[in-house]
């Protein structure tokens, strides 16, 4: 049986933010946009986690717990925001943006 080492972890978390990256850089859509900034934050966090796992300390853990916990806050704030949009403009487009301007 074969055991997932340190590489294997980092190679799904590379893929994982790629493809992240990828959705940020080709969307127009504000929410696709924001899962793909969601999904290269887990894939920082599985970073952090194996090499805190496989270096035999908690430091990685720890920062972890953190960046979920100001996830969670970024979250309901950029919700906000696509909310905001979409109530003034029916549409979540990148560049219904700078409508939101005062």
């Amino acid at each position: 049986m074969m055991h997932a080492g340190l590489e294997h972890y980092l190679v799904v978390s590379f893929l994982l933010f790629s493809i992240g990256l990828i959705g940020v850089v080709a969307r127009r859509n504000l929410l696709v946009i924001y899962m793909s900034l969601e999904l290269m934050l887990n894939a920082a966090n599985l970073a952090l986690v194996a090499m805190s796992r496989f270096n035999g300390n908690l430091d990685g853990q720890v920062l972890v717990f953190f960046i979920i916990t100001v996830a969670a806050a970024e979250v309901a704030v950029g919700l906000a925001l696509i909310v905001a949009l979409f109530r003034k403009r029916q549409s979540a487009h990148v560049e219904d943006l700078t409508s939101l301007k005062l």
